[in-house]
C-alpha cells in the first residue's frame, strides 16, 4: 500500500492503495464512481475513458499509481461543469444514448475533441470515437449529437 494524493473531479483527494491497481478498480470501489465502465479490460471498448490531465485514456490499462499529483476527470465530475451539461443534454436530445453503457466513454470522447477542436468535421469526429465500442446505435445518433454539442457550446469551449 502507497499514499497517493492526486486531484479528483477537482478536488484535492489522498488514498492508501496498491501502486499497480489499475485506476478504474480505483475509481469504482474506492471512489464509488460507477460512471465509467469495464467493457473488455484491455483498452479497446472505451468504456472507462477518463481525463488524465486533459488526456483521454483507458482506465484499465492505467496503474493507479501513475495519477500521483496528477488531475483525474471522470464523467461524473464532467457533467458537473458547463461543458459536460452541454455534452450530455445534446446527447439526450439527438437520441445518442440507447443501452447507456457505452455513453460515459463516448462523452469523454466528445469533450476531448471539443476541448481541442471547437468546429471539427464528421471525419474528425468518427476518428475521436473509434476508439468506443458501441452496439445499440450505429455511432450516426452519437455523432449528431457531439455536433449539437459543438454548436450548443460555442460559449462554454
Amino acid at each position: 500500500m502507497k499514499k497517493l494524493d492526486f486531484i479528483l473531479n477537482g478536488e484535492q483527494v489522498t488514498l492508501a492503495a496498491d501502486p499497480l491497481k489499475r485506476l478504474l478498480d480505483v475509481l469504482r470501489e474506492d471512489f464509488n464512481l460507477t460512471g465509467i465502465k469495464e467493457g473488455c479490460g484491455e483498452g479497446e471498448c472505451g468504456a472507462c475513458l477518463v481525463l488524465l490531465d486533459g488526456n483521454l485514456v483507458n482506465s484499465c490499462l492505467i496503474p493507479v499509481g501513475v495519477v500521483e499529483g496528477h488531475d483525474v476527470v471522470t464523467p461524473e465530475g464532467l457533467v458537473e461543469t458547463e461543458r459536460g451539461k452541454c455534452i450530455v443534454e445534446a446527447f439526450a436530445d439527438a437520441g445518442a444514448v440507447q443501452c447507456g453503457f457505452c455513453t460515459p466513454g463516448m462523452v469523454m470522447a466528445a469533450a476531448s475533441l471539443l476541448e481541442t477542436s471547437c468546429n471539427p468535421t464528421q471525419e474528425e469526429i468518427r476518428k475521436a470515437i473509434s476508439g468506443n465500442l458501441c452496439r445499440c446505435t450505429g455511432y450516426d445518433l452519437i455523432v449528431e449529437g457531439i455536433k449539437e454539442a459543438m454548436k450548443r457550446g460555442k460559449e462554454v469551449w
